[in-house]
């Protein structure tokens, strides 16, 4: 009967999928960063039934370069510029190995003491790498989804102490509608957050933006004054530093005085821009974080660990247990008192050994080499923009605070033959359609943007440049296009 691999039989095995990963990662850069298949390819390659018998792990392998790697997007390709990129270091990628086999659940410390006690080290170093106030403390989650939905729980909780907890909101004459105020730019996390704590996505209240696509503070004021002349309550503002579509900054300072006033409780969304506070250039962008209950952080975006892992600080972790916290006879230990159970912050229960993979890429890379990558990266989308800015043909539309570049080409055309959203939508499929660069776009009052993101642990000088030469190659032929 076989249980699992022999000991030889798993070292040697081991050694065969370590060298497969390292030669992956070591000549990632000739594959083609998008797939070349159609919606339906992969899972036609798999019969209807599991297999009878077993096979063994050397055919399994074989098959990842079947069937697994042309339907893969390279997310570690050095030309992968699209959304946010999430580069794995090595170092993450060991320390998520290492994680699998220890295969450890810290639901309660005395369930795995490591991986609780660990985590507490590790974000009190990621705490002090970005230079948070003293006062902030720490969880790990999965991803930013859930970390501000942890937050705006809090602040519900907050508002309403136990209430909601117990006796929930269907049918509570207790509990007035409840606000949440976004700017037009946040995350689309805040509105399943809302959807997920009944409060509704009619309730996430838009304020406009200015021109650099940032909140308006005045236009927060007004609605949570005329909100509370309505009888909503506000329980929530969410300011982002470093938004999804163009990396814009809300003046986190002006929002956090009306919040303070209002007794609102204010979350950062800091997901991708929070990991340039590892150099010393980007420090500004903390200011008014003082005023903050909660921030999340994603190291998995641009600190190179693989996914999935976010940080959430919080200023009264008392809040987050107070709203979560459940415990069965059967998890109650002799600890409980002066140990740690990261099951009573929040929705899960099982929680894998995240921090391992954080504790092995700080461990290796140490602050002055995260923060010379990440200067590395700024600096790039500063030549980037300065390139462009320098030909006619394409303009910048966003300002670039991080090293994220919105643009669009300018169009050649009159708008009645083809509009200037439409050119760069057949643009940005051209240069995708080459298979040599990824990018991703967005619209933003009403203008269609190309986005290139400059964020890859292995992308250099001479890729930026290649892509702006792709980018202008397929210009030329969509030029051409018009033309004939």
């Amino acid at each position: 009967m076989i249980n699992d691999l022999s000991q030889n039989d798993f070292e040697k095995l081991a050694n065969n999928f370590t060298k497969y990963i390292s030669d992956y990662l070591e000549n990632i850069s000739e594959k083609d960063v998008l797939p070349q298949i159609k919606p339906g390819w992969l899972k036609s390659q798999f019969s209807e039934f599991p297999p009878t018998q077993g096979e063994s792990l050397e055919n399994i392998l074989k098959e990842i370069d079947e069937k697994i790697i042309p339907a893969m997007t390279h997310w570690n390709h050095p030309k992968f510029m699209a959304y946010f990129n999430s580069t794995a270091s090595s170092a993450g990628v060991l320390g998520e190995y290492l994680a699998a086999a220890f295969n450890t659940n810290a639901m309660v410390w005395k369930s795995s003491p490591a991986s609780t006690e660990l985590e507490e080290a590790m974000l009190l170093w990621y705490k002090n790498l970005l230079g948070l106030p003293y006062f902030f403390d720490a969880i790990i989650y999965d991803t930013a989804s859930i970390s501000s939905l942890h937050a705006i729980a809090c602040a519900r909780e907050k508002a309403y102490p136990q209430i909601i907890r117990n006796e929930g909101l269907s049918g509570n004459s207790k509990i007035p509608k409840m606000r949440i105020y976004v700017s037009e730019e946040a995350h689309s996390s805040i509105e399943k957050s809302a959807i997920t704590l009944g409060i509704g996505i009619q309730n996430v209240r838009k304020i406009p933006t200015d021109n650099n696509f940032s909140m308006i503070p005045k236009e927060l004021q007004k609605a949570i004054e005329e909100d509370r002349n309505n009888g909503f309550l506000p329980i929530a503002v969410v300011a982002t530093v470093g938004t999804t579509s163009t990396t814009s900054i809300d003046p986190v300072d002006k929002i956090g005085e009306i919040t303070q006033k209002e007794n609102i409780w204010l979350h950062i969304d800091a997901a991708y821009g929070g990991s340039a506070l590892v150099t010393s250039e980007m420090q500004y962008i903390k200011n008014g974080w003082e005023f903050a209950d909660s921030i999340v952080i994603n190291p998995h975006k641009w600190m190179f660990i693989p996914i999935d892992l976010s940080v959430l600080f919080i200023r009264d972790k008392k809040i987050l247990k107070q709203a979560f916290s459940i415990i069965p006879e059967y998890l109650k230990t002799e600890v409980d008192d002066i140990a740690t159970n990261f099951m009573d912050y929040g929705i899960q229960l099982g929680r894998r050994f995240r921090s391992l993979k954080l504790w092995f890429t700080i461990k290796y890379y140490g602050k002055s080499g995260l923060e010379r990558i990440i200067s590395n990266h700024l600096q790039l989308a500063k030549k980037l923009k300065k390139i462009i800015e320098q030909d006619e043909r394409f303009e910048i539309l966003a300002p670039v605070h991080f090293s994220t570049l919105c643009f669009r080409a300018k169009n050649p055309y009159n708008e009645n033959k083809i509009t200037t959203n439409q050119f760069n939508q057949e643009l940005i499929d051209l240069i995708n359609n080459t298979k040599k660069v990824f990018l991703s776009h967005t619209n933003v009052k009403n203008q269609f943007m190309i986005r290139i993101v400059i964020s890859g642990l292995k992308t250099t000088e001479n890729d930026v440049f290649e892509v702006w030469e792709i980018i202008k190659e397929e210009y030329n032929k969509l030029l051409i296009k018009y033309t004939l």
